[in-house]
């Protein structure tokens, strides 16, 4: 009998669950899309309803695949968008607000009125983070005041807090565990990287009552057993990380210097640093990378909030494309980018600019300009952005030799190769792009004993493709030198 592991990736746009030979090969893909929701200008909503409906359902055509093939399912693995901020009734499950999502910035001004009353360098000392609208601690307060009689239930007990990890591993286990792991942890700003633990100042600075926090556990732990109502058998749930960790993991950056950057709707740079937390100078992020068996692995970040939902907007805002896989042949049908440059700050700049208050600019336009040159302006912006951590990364004294990437744009082979070009070094493309999931996946093999080391699981890896770079020092300085002009623009 195949042995499998199910992983269900709950993602921005889209919910799926994956099905794993032992060997890391996808079996299986079942996706949902569901809505987004924009109450004002800068505000990004998700119905919790419907990532869990979404989620429950790919689960279990998965199941049901599982079922087709003979499998045994040794545990399941979750991976999530991070920050997303949920709060729900302990008693029965249901959310008291929409889900905040990691790209809203409603809580710019508390950001700033926090600046005032409390030092910065302090929190990134404590968390590894900034005090910006990104994170989930100042999304947890502002549903808390929002919401009448919110406080008064947290202060009694009656509420959860979670990221999306928490939220789901609630509903799967029907109420019984109320759990994170570390990496989403430390994505909240109330829990300190260095103790591994939630931070009583922390907590007073953002109000966020001890009452409602979720345990804190490895990423290769026991988060319980899916109710059995749910498929018929009860399922160990045995891995949990952030996307973008587990994206690190899937990729096997396991020693200090291994690199990854992810594209999905977002784009994120994850540099392991080992056991050292290395504090950037450049505002980089400071996280943890992984923990297994207590012991923390930490890792430097750069976020970057629009990658793929430029492309995504050029699908369905301005709908000059049907499908993502045409932006391809729409970049490389031109010779260069004649001067047009899109910054897709559409909530705000992510690092190293952090400007929750920057707004998207489509600069060079002509009459000229043709949907090609806007939809190569989207793929080459999501290069330029990564090019800015790259360059704030060296500035602190780490300058990778090579990268590996995944997420669905880097499908395009055009993109990767100007990425190539920019950066000025190797990139490499696995075999299996969906590395998020994956990772979330060998988490939980190596806590069901598939696995006897994170070694087993890096001789899993394999290499699709390797580009290098063939642009001329001068042509890459022309073309940084027109996106930073272009960034400077936006910048509030």
């Amino acid at each position: 009998m195949t042995t499998v592991i199910l992983s269900i990736d709950q993602g921005t746009t889209s919910s799926r669950t994956l099905v794993f030979s032992q060997k890391g090969e996808i079996l299986f893909t079942a996706q949902q899309e569901f809505p987004q929701i924009y109450p004002q200008d800068g505000w990004v909503e998700h119905n919790p309803e419907a990532i869990w409906d979404t989620t429950l359902s790919t689960l279990k055509d998965a199941y049901a695949f599982t079922k087709k093939i003979d499998a045994k399912i040794a545990a399941i693995g979750i991976t999530n968008q991070r920050e997303t901020t949920i709060i729900w009734d302990r008693a029965t499950g249901k959310p008291i607000y929409n889900a905040i999502v990691w790209q809203d910035r409603r809580t710019a001004e508390i950001c700033r009125r926090l600046k005032s009353r409390y030092d910065e360098e302090a929190l990134n000392a404590k968390t590894g983070l900034l005090l910006d609208p990104y994170f989930s601690s100042t999304k947890a307060a502002w549903i808390l005041d929002q919401v009448d009689g919110a406080r008064e239930r947290a202060n009694s007990g009656e509420l959860a807090f979670g990221t999306v990890d928490s939220f789901l591993i609630y509903r799967l286990t029907g109420g019984k565990i109320h759990a994170t792991d570390a990496t989403n942890a430390s994505r909240t700003n109330l829990f300190n990287i260095h103790t591994q633990d939630w931070d009583a100042e922390l907590l007073q600075l953002f109000d966020v009552p001890a009452s409602v926090l979720p345990d804190v556990r490895d990423c290769a732990d026991d988060y319980g057993q899916t109710d059995k109502n749910l498929l018929g058998e009860s399922i160990p749930i045995l891995g949990v990380a952030g996307d973008q960790q587990a994206a690190a993991i899937g990729q096997a950056c396991f020693k200090p210097g291994d690199i990854k950057s992810t594209y999905g709707t977002g784009c994120f740079v994850i540099l392991n640093t080992g056991s050292e937390c290395i504090t950037s100078k450049n505002r980089l992020l400071s996280t943890v990378c992984y923990r297994l068996n207590g012991k923390t692995t930490y890792a430097l970040e750069g976020s970057i909030f629009i990658a793929g939902a430029a492309v995504q907007w050029l699908r369905d805002g301005l709908k000059i494309i049907k499908d993502a896989a045409e932006t391809e042949a729409m970049a490389s049908g031109l010779t260069h980018n004649h001067g047009v440059y899109l910054v897709p700050a559409f909530t705000g700049l992510g690092a190293p600019h952090w400007d929750p208050d920057a707004r998207g600019g489509l600069f060079g336009i002509t009459r000229d300009t043709t949907p090609e040159h806007v939809a190569r302006s989207a793929v080459e912006s999501v290069v330029y952005q990564t090019h800015d951590l790259f360059s704030a990364m060296a500035e602190d004294g780490v300058k990778p030799s090579s990268l590996r990437v995944d997420g669905g744009m880097v499908q395009n082979s055009w993109m990767v190769q100007f990425l190539s070009d920019i950066l000025d070094i190797p990139v490499e493309r696995p075999k299996v792009l969906e590395t998020t999931a994956l990772g979330a996946a060998y988490l939980a093999g190596l806590k069901a004993g598939l696995y006897d080391s994170l070694e087993d699981v890096r001789e899993n890896w394999q290499r699709d493709s390797h580009f290098t770079p063939a642009m001329k020092d001068d042509a890459r300085s022309g073309l940084l030198s027109g996106w930073n002009n272009a960034v400077k623009r936006v910048l509030s």
